[in-house]
């Protein structure tokens, strides 16, 4: 913190604090609350149960989480592939072309992603590639949004990694390939997994695409929690919205262990 004196301190955090909790602290206790509620027609709920959630992986909505899972680690694996064979590929090369190709990768994160999902439906609904109405048209989408904080997070990586470790082993006979696979690629570990858990965050609660492209049998989390406040059933709404959330924290929490040991080792 950027404040040296002690009274300085105490006045940052006095700021801080409940503006934190105002912001941040009290939209989440009112989902929270509204989850663990039947009825609310007061300051707070006068009923509280927990058949939202037992009904909540019991119906559709479990088959809504699965599809946000399976979604979301498809699209960040094949971002994670696809980003770091692009950030090693492009590692030496200089100038224009570089900084071209740059923002080629960088655009989809930049564009609107109703404008993604609107291109996705118009580009895939004719023949010969027809997937509107398909699973894998969601995976594409999820793909394009995501590919470029994959491509970010693993340059990054490279741009910080020293080039001693490949030259020692270049020097003691390493073919290319060994290089990558005993060399590069566990030195880019830590920010493999970081680029994988930001995929995957992104897309766990990815909304603008999806809700322009998904078919009836793939509706994932945000759509369903969409659609359920649309409608007007906040409590199942705020209830799937809390298992979405501690769903993603949960994996994020088990992937920055394993960053974590990754960086140690």
């Amino acid at each position: 913190m950027l404040v040296w004196s002690k009274s300085g301190r105490l006045l940052t955090w006095a700021f801080i604090v409940p503006l934190f909790l105002i912001v941040y602290g009290l939209p989440i206790g009112v989902i929270a609350l509204a989850s663990f509620s039947a009825q609310w027609n007061d300051f707070l709920p006068s009923h509280y149960t927990l058949s939202n959630y037992t009904e909540a992986f019991r119906n559709a909505s479990f088959d809504s989480l699965k599809a946000s899972f399976v979604t979301g680690i498809a699209a960040s694996l094949a971002a994670l592939v696809s980003g770091t064979w692009a950030a090693l590929a492009l590692r030496n090369m200089k100038g224009v072309p570089k900084r071209v190709l740059d923002i080629c990768f960088f655009i989809p994160s930049a564009v609107p992603s109703v404008s993604i999902g609107l291109a996705m439906l118009v580009a895939f609904s004719q023949p010969p590639f027809l997937l509107n109405g398909t699973t894998m048209i969601v995976m594409i989408a999820h793909f394009v949004l995501i590919s470029a904080f994959t491509y970010g997070n693993v340059t990054a990586g490279l741009s910080r990694m020293p080039v001693d470790c490949e030259q020692v082993a270049e020097s003691l006979g390493a073919r290319p390939f060994y290089r990558l696979r005993r060399v590069t690629l566990p030195l880019l570990l830590p920010y493999l997994i970081a680029a994988f858990s930001l995929s995957f965050a992104l897309s766990m609660g990815e909304l603008g695409a999806t809700v322009m492209i998904y078919p009836p049998g793939w509706i994932t989390l945000p759509v369903r929690i969409f659609t359920l406040s649309d409608r007007g059933a906040i409590f199942d709404a705020a209830t799937l919205a809390m298992i979405l959330g501690t769903a993603t924290l949960i994996m994020l929490i088990a992937l920055s262990r394993i960053s974590s040991k990754a960086s140690v080792r």
